[in-house]
């Protein structure tokens, strides 16, 4: 029978070599598949990264943009301003225009009132002549006349107004036939202005006459003292 011999190891079994723990080992695995695929997600699937210049880039683009955005704001306040000033301003103009309406119906009232309160034309006549003032001055006569159609006034009579003016020149008693003045009577036409007289002549009495036409048919007439 063969011996086999034995060892001795006085301070008793030798202990084997360590071994990375089971445990440890499957946290590495997860941890580095984890990181491949985010890398793969990230490379693959999801947008390129940008590059520091492509980011720098990116950040003016960025500010420009609020930029063009907080002038946008400010225009579009001095715009706001500047509307809300025309619609008021507008408002105002409406109002304004409504009272000046106002007061030319009131005033046109009391035009036809104080017109119908004048006397009548002792002549009659299609177009009476209701009130006038003649005024020498200088080497003019200046006149306001109101010509009025007793019949109404639509639409309007179109002729003219004549003046023969009786004076003196030279202590001769003289009859001066002015140029004729276009009319256009309606209800009613006041007419203001001033004819040149002859020199050295003094006016005294003037006829108003009113033809269809110059030379035509006479539609009224009245005759009153010049001052």
């Amino acid at each position: 029978m063969a011996f086999k011999p034995v060892a001795f190891e006085p301070y008793g079994r030798k202990r084997s070599a360590w071994r990375v723990p089971r445990w440890l080992l499957l946290l590495l695995l997860g941890a580095a598949a984890g990181a491949g695929g985010m890398w793969f997600v990230q490379e693959r699937m999801l947008p390129p990264r940008l590059s520091a210049a492509e980011s720098s880039a990116l950040k003016s683009q960025l500010a420009l943009a609020e930029q063009d955005r907080d002038r946008a704001r400010r225009d579009l306040a001095a715009t706001t301003q500047k509307l809300d000033a025309t619609v008021a301003e507008r408002k105002q103009l409406a109002d304004e225009l409504a009272a000046d309406r106002e007061r030319t119906r009131n005033a046109r009232a009391d035009q036809e009132f104080l017109i119908a309160s004048l006397p009548p034309d002792p002549r009659g006549g299609a177009v009476e002549v209701r009130a006038a003032r003649l005024t020498r001055d200088g080497g003019e006569m200046n006149y306001e006349v109101l010509l009025t159609r007793p019949k109404g006034g639509n639409p309007p009579l179109a002729g003219v107004m004549q003046f023969i003016v009786t004076g003196l020149a030279g202590g001769v008693e003289r009859h001066i036939t002015l140029e004729p003045i276009k009319i256009s009577v309606g209800a009613h036409q006041s007419l203001r202005g001033s004819v040149p007289l002859p020199a050295a002549f003094t006016p005294k009495l003037t006829t108003i006459s009113v033809f269809d036409r110059p030379g035509g048919k006479q539609l009224g007439m009245r005759v009153l003292y010049v001052n």
